[in-house]
């Protein structure tokens, strides 16, 4: 396992917005300068603009700044488009060219390190942002143009997030929840540390009707996208608490009508079948993991229309760690990856032959950040198609999100988030793991950077 090394002396908001902007250019080429119209034409080899489509041989898509305003059939000339306006033309004539994939579960601000529990309580939210960049980038960097964030340090993701969202910094689009939302003692708790050690504010903690609906309201105030919440125990919990219902269902409904009465989804982590069943019946948009699915909560999940984001790569991830590396995990946690990984891929099984809607997700953080595409080939071996999988890494999860009208397809009116591969995926699904081009709302992202070793890749 990678993980991030930084040092770095931070003197003022000013320098450190400063210091996001300096890292950013460094590591992605620059951001679109402002002034006069960038138009771009992108010749693609093979376009498939929707994944639920065929797609075509010989094609341009013609964009101006960040948004798509055209797709042609053959590979059109500047002077046939921008009325005289200088335009780059970008050559992927021999590339299969595909909306950018979005992974609706990750912890952008953080990776699997043995010594965690000593970073909750000795890194800082300054620091947490500066390593949710290069993160970002990795994913970037992987075809990855959105992403969903479920969980982390509420002032360092929402930082992040505004500042790609406003150009100061490149990285992939965020949605982000701010803290998970926990009983006392559950999954996203602080894991038992004395209160004078473990000093953030962790507004996601509450017990009761009346406390579950102030601690949506209070995610909201700081600014989540959406709502995350704990609906049972969880593998990485530093408590051996099992995988079952935390939350009751009481204060589950009240979650979730509080979070859907000021306009935002619902995100349910749940492992255990009365768990999901609950969230389902609470009236969640997702259920996060879903690791005991059977048949009867998958028919629970065609009833509500709730997605199923499965993480096969982070069942996969922790089983690996857990068989490997005995003393990266203490026991609580190694048991409970032995257990819970081994069943996830039958949960998939299931609910793809039950007609459960499916987003694409991967809990990235877990696994690390530019692996995400590696949990298309769990997909695939756990029985969907490559069409289902594009499908779920598009259209599900641009649906998921909420942000069907500017992402998850190739159209006029939408973002420019456009990657290229070297074949067709949905043959060779294996070649999302190798990018050759990544477009994100315009930019075009520098891939000449080295990689660092990433789990679990293939060998």
């Amino acid at each position: 396992m990678k993980s991030v090394s930084m040092k770095l002396s931070i003197t003022g908001a000013n320098n450190f917005k400063s210091l996001l902007f300096m890292l950013a250019l460094g590591c992605c080429g620059g951001l679109q300068a402002q002034g006069a119209d960038q138009w771009r034409i992108i010749h693609a080899g093979m376009l498939l603009t929707d994944a639920r489509q065929p797609a075509q041989p010989e094609q341009s898509i013609i964009v101006r700044n960040n948004e798509i305003v055209e797709v042609r059939k053959g590979f059109i000339t500047p002077g046939e488009v921008t009325g005289g306006a200088e335009a780059t033309v970008i050559d992927l004539s021999s590339r299969f060219v595909l909306p950018g994939l979005i992974d609706s579960h990750t912890h952008i601000l953080s990776q699997q390190e043995p010594n965690r529990r000593e970073i909750a309580v000795t890194r800082s939210t300054e620091f947490s942002t500066l390593v949710g960049l290069e993160y970002g980038m990795r994913t970037l960097r992987a075809g990855f143009t959105t992403i969903r964030n479920v969980g982390g340090s509420r002032n360092a993701i929402f930082a992040l997030r505004d500042a790609i969202d406003q150009g100061i910094v490149m990285g992939p689009r965020i949605k982000a929840s701010g803290q998970s939302i926990t009983p006392t003692g559950g999954h996203g708790d602080g894991g038992g540390y004395r209160d004078d050690v473990f000093s953030e504010p962790h507004s996601g903690v509450c017990d009761g009707v009346a406390e579950c609906r102030k601690a949506v309201r209070t995610q909201i105030k700081y600014g989540a996208d959406h709502i995350k919440y704990v609906a049972t125990g969880g593998v990485l919990s530093l408590t051996a608490t099992g995988t079952e219902q935390q939350f009751t269902d009481e204060e589950q409904i009240a979650l979730v009508e509080a979070a859907h009465a000021m306009g935002r989804k619902v995100a349910a982590h749940a492992h255990g079948k009365t768990g999901i069943m609950s969230a389902l019946l609470a009236g969640v948009d997702s259920i996060e993991h879903g690791s005991y699915l059977d048949e009867e909560v998958a028919d629970l999940f065609v009833a509500t229309g709730a997605y199923l984001v499965p993480t096969l790569i982070a069942g996969h991830t922790v089983e690996r760690i857990a068989s490997e590396q005995p003393g990266f995990f203490i026991p609580a946690v190694r048991q409970k990856a032995f257990q819970v990984g081994s069943v996830m891929r039958n949960a998939v099984q299931i609910a793809y032959q039950k007609g459960v809607k499916i987003a694409y997700g991967t809990d990235a953080g877990v696994n690390d950040h530019g692996t995400n595409a590696y949990e298309a080939i769990l997909m695939h071996e756990a029985g969907m198609s490559a069409r289902d999988i594009l499908i779920a890494a598009t259209i599900n999860a641009a649906d998921l999100m909420g942000l069907t009208d500017i992402i998850g397809t190739i159209e006029v009116g939408k973002d420019a988030d456009i990657i290229a591969v070297a074949v067709n995926p949905l043959e060779e699904l294996d070649t999302l793991l190798y990018p050759q081009f990544v477009m994100a709302r315009g930019n075009i992202v520098n891939l000449d950077v080295p990689r660092p070793d990433l789990f679990p890749w293939p060998n």
